[in-house]
């Protein structure tokens, strides 16, 4: 038993962190925003090295195969995430279309008319032509705006993984949750047959004029006690199997048969390589969301400085109007404009002010984001390290409770015993039963929040 007792020395893994983001984006991340430097290191340091995550995957680590498909499913069919991907997709077309302000516009014509004065005769008039304007980007206008676009798909993307690791976290808990509601079931079920053990032992007791019916009551108390606590249990476990069926984008009837109701909670406990603090800025999403904006404001601020300077563009036309083609009647005209706005009333000045004053909000979100991913970072190492703390000690008080229900239920058959030592047995027995499941099912939810705060992410890694 003692190799179910997971040490904080252990240690595997990997995230599959966001460093896709950063890979992906092809840019180093630097603190040049950050008002208060990152910390050296975690204030929590129990036996955890500091290495950079593997590139995997961070749910196989539970070895679940029912996890794993469950997760592709979400993955495939969950709303949020399909909404991300829209979103990504739709900033990815906004740089398209910015891009096209390179090229010139060119719109074509062509009109015919017939028309006759007093008795001459009726005059057919054909004509044809195309225009062109092409704003010439010598100041870098459309550049600017380019860049702003390209800011905000980065964004995208970022919230995208983010959405990912959202779900995929979400999907791992409810699951694990699901497995220790059946678990509670199973153990509920195992403790009624042995209650009812215990009853027909008092029973036969009675019956031989060795005990009053008291101890019969008694028995018969703990166990329609425990028989009471089943419907709760299976109603809390089908609507977490809903809430499931939900995140993956289909029905419980669809995912129930895939899960056996035999189903034990992932052996998997681990303290994981979590990297030194600085490491963050290459592995949340959230953070490299926050970096883009602040690209996205550092552009949007060249936008408006731009606004300041002329305009080049160049403008021409090609036509043709007459009854005849031919020379005469063919005309065309290039004409280069240079505009400048002079006076605006300010209009341009108070837009710069905006720009400039969103950046320093952007810059305040950006340091809020990163304080906020180092606290969530110590928070899910303290707790999973409590957690798995917890459930080793839970281990040891269950093997006790349940020598204790041995021997009480022994020195009872020989008579050496009240039958209250067997109550309060029973009772403990089945509560440190429960709670050696619900600690290793917290144990693993807090392992699910540390991938989580650490930024892990899906195969798919933007």
């Amino acid at each position: 038993m003692k190799a179910t007792i997971f040490h904080v020395s252990a240690l595997v893994l990997l995230i599959a962190g966001a460093t896709g983001v950063s890979s992906a984006q092809d840019r180093s991340h630097d603190s040049s925003h950050l008002r208060q430097p990152m910390p050296e290191r975690w204030t929590f340091s129990q036996e955890v090295t500091q290495t950079l995550p593997a590139d995997d995957p961070w749910w196989k680590s539970f070895e679940d195969s029912t996890l794993d498909s469950l997760i592709s499913m979400g993955i495939d069919n969950n709303f949020d995430v399909a909404q991300a991907l829209h979103r990504r997709e739709i900033a990815r077309l906004a740089i398209r279309q910015t891009q096209s302000g390179y090229f010139p516009t060119l719109d074509v014509s062509a009109g015919y008319s017939r028309s006759r004065n007093g008795r001459e005769k009726d005059a057919n008039t054909f004509s044809a032509g195309a225009t062109l304007n092409w704003e010439l980007d010598v100041f870098g206008r459309i550049t600017s705006q380019v860049k702003a676009k390209r800011a905000a798909y980065n964004a995208s993307r970022a919230d995208y993984v983010a959405t990912m690791v959202s779900i995929t976290s979400d999907i791992a808990s409810y699951y694990i949750n699901y497995l220790v509601l059946r678990n509670e079931i199973a153990v509920a079920r195992e403790h009624i047959e042995s209650q009812k053990r215990v009853v027909k032992i008092a029973e036969a007791r009675h019956e031989a004029g060795l005990v009053s019916k008291l101890d019969v009551a008694q028995a018969k108390t703990v166990l329609f006690s425990t028989e009471a606590t089943l419907p709760a249990l299976q109603s809390r476990a089908s609507q977490t199997l809903n809430a499931l069926a939900t995140l993956l984008g289909v029905y419980a009837s669809d995912i129930a048969p895939m899960i056996k109701d035999d189903a034990k909670l992932p052996a998997y406990l681990r303290i994981l390589p979590v990297g030194i603090p600085a490491n963050l800025l290459r592995r949340r999403p959230d953070i490299a969301e926050a970096e883009a904006q602040l690209a996205q404001n550092a552009a949007e601020i060249g936008m408006a400085k731009k606004d300041f300077l002329p305009v080049l563009s160049l403008r021409g036309s090609v036509g043709w109007e007459g009854d005849k083609f031919n020379s005469d009647h063919f005309a065309y005209s290039i004409a280069p404009t240079l505009s400048w706005t002079i006076f605006d009333g300010g209009s341009r000045k108070y837009a710069l002010a905006q720009a400039k004053e969103q950046m320093m909000a952007s810059i305040d979100a950006y340091n809020l984001t990163v304080m906020t991913a180092y606290t969530e970072v110590e928070n899910a190492m303290t707790s999973y390290y409590a957690a798995v703390e917890t459930y080793n000690l839970y281990d040891e008080v269950f093997k006790q409770s349940r020598e204790s229900f041995d021997l009480a239920i022994d020195q009872y058959k020989e008579g050496l015993a009240a039958f209250t030592n067997v109550v309060n047995a029973q009772i403990d027995w089945l509560n440190c039963a429960n709670s050696l499941v619900e600690s290793r099912g917290d144990a693993l939810i807090a392992l699910i929040d540390l991938y989580k705060a650490l930024g892990g992410s899906p195969d798919e890694a933007i």
